[in-house]
């Protein structure tokens, strides 16, 4: 999966949003909890597992993303891109300042082992009930 190359070496902070919804308007917040935060390497890491995601045919269910991701920059002001994932139809939407049009929406294959890793990290992030 390709991401905005900019962003990746800016980032500083990424918040891991469970997702509640898709926005309305593009463009707009994913709609979510925010339910971690990683920094420094953890960040890095996470940014470098997401783009060994391999590439997949698109598959539909409607895009009903369960897990996002923002990304900021040093000063936490600027969100310099999120990303919504849905491991049903492995579909990857982002949008933000650095986010160029061709990269705003890509498939990635769901159960591809970077995949599984990183829904386990998301999965992991999340308070238990």
């Amino acid at each position: 999966m390709r991401l905005p190359t900019r962003a990746v070496a800016a980032t500083a902070l990424i918040e891991v949003v469970r997702m509640s919804g898709i926005p309305i308007r593009p463009g707009t917040p994913y709609v979510g909890e925010v339910v971690a935060h990683w920094a420094g390497n953890e960040a890095a890491e996470a940014l470098a597992l997401i783009e060994t995601l391999p590439g997949s045919e698109q598959h539909r269910c409607g895009f009903s993303p369960g897990w996002g991701i923002r990304a900021y920059e040093d000063s936490l002001d600027l969100v310099l891109f999120e990303a919504a994932f849905c491991f049903r139809c492995h579909e990857v939407r982002m949008h933000g300042t650095v986010v160029p049009a061709e990269l705003s929406t890509q498939f990635f294959d769901a159960d591809a082992p970077p995949a599984r890793t990183l829904l386990a990290l998301f999965r992991a992030a999340a308070p238990k009930p």
